[in-house]
């Protein structure tokens, strides 16, 4: 079946997830009522699905409280690092170094199985997930709910072609953030790392198609049955992210793109 703008990723609980969602996250230097306004014009350009995480700070849950919409189709466990439990979402100690905790990552999955049963949420996965950390909970007694789908960072050059056929093998569908080559956000990223979207090769396919690097980086996901994450701020970008359904990569092309993977990471959380 041809991808559109309307096409759905069947989840392994029977819900549906829109192949294309707008990310949120931005650097502290951008107000963070510039979220809450992308939003709004994403959802007026045709995007149905938005993904936030309290951790951004910026106002998305507020926009969407305003909008009416007040439920959450999908909750994912962030991350499958435990802090100190409390107020802070980041505690550090004295030292600026980041206070963790012993807690069970499948005791929080048990949490995340009554949230659905309790009828909070539609549905539900995680991010940041390695192989072994998904087994962990797929091999849990008792378990009454695979993750749906598991986020992590996907691009040309970190495309994550074990993981996603790990994840395919048990029906759990591979979300991409930074798919575009992240933020570069200055508390995580590599000064001196290559910029994707200038990358020759890519380049060189999106001019014969007509159309932008990012376009292409993103229909090279879409093609591999990855539900790709695309952020920006700007309208003009927004409804440029959502026109990726109007070409086709040709299977030479896919195999190309494929060949830039260089297991780079651009968000390097060990900063």
């Amino acid at each position: 079946m041809a991808l559109t703008k309307h096409s759905r990723i069947t989840l392994n609980d029977g819900h549906k997830i829109p192949v294309v969602g707008l990310g949120t996250y931005a650097p502290q230097e951008f107000p963070k009522s510039m979220a809450a306004e992308a939003v709004k014009v994403a959802l007026e350009f045709g995007y149905r699905h938005i993904d936030s995480a309290l951790i951004y700070g910026n106002e998305v849950e507020k926009s969407l409280k305003d909008l009416q919409l007040d439920y959450i189709d999908l909750y994912l466990i962030h991350n499958p690092i435990e802090f100190k439990p409390g107020d802070d979402l980041l505690p550090m100690d004295e030292n600026g170094k980041l206070i963790y905790h012993n807690t069970d990552i499948r005791d929080t999955w048990k949490g995340m199985e009554d949230c659905k049963e309790a009828g909070l949420v539609k549905s539900i996965g995680v991010s940041n997930f390695n192989h072994k950390q998904l087994e962990l909970i797929l091999n849990m007694p008792g378990l009454r709910y695979k993750p749906v789908c598991n986020q992590v960072e996907c691009h040309l050059y970190l495309n994550q072609s074990k993981l996603l056929e790990f994840c395919k093998s048990h029906n759990i569908v591979l979300e991409a953030y930074g798919v575009l080559g992240s933020t570069r956000d200055v508390n995580w990223y590599d000064p001196s790392a290559p910029i994707l979207l200038e990358d020759p090769v890519l380049n060189t396919i999106a001019k014969k198609h007509g159309r932008t690097p990012a376009q292409v980086a993103m229909r090279h996901m879409l093609q591999r049955g990855i539900v790709v994450i695309a952020k920006s701020y700007k309208p003009g970008r927004i409804k440029q992210n959502l026109e990726v359904f109007e070409f086709e990569l040709s299977e030479e092309e896919m195999k190309t793109l494929n060949g830039l993977n260089q297991n780079r990471r651009f968000v390097d959380t060990s900063k």
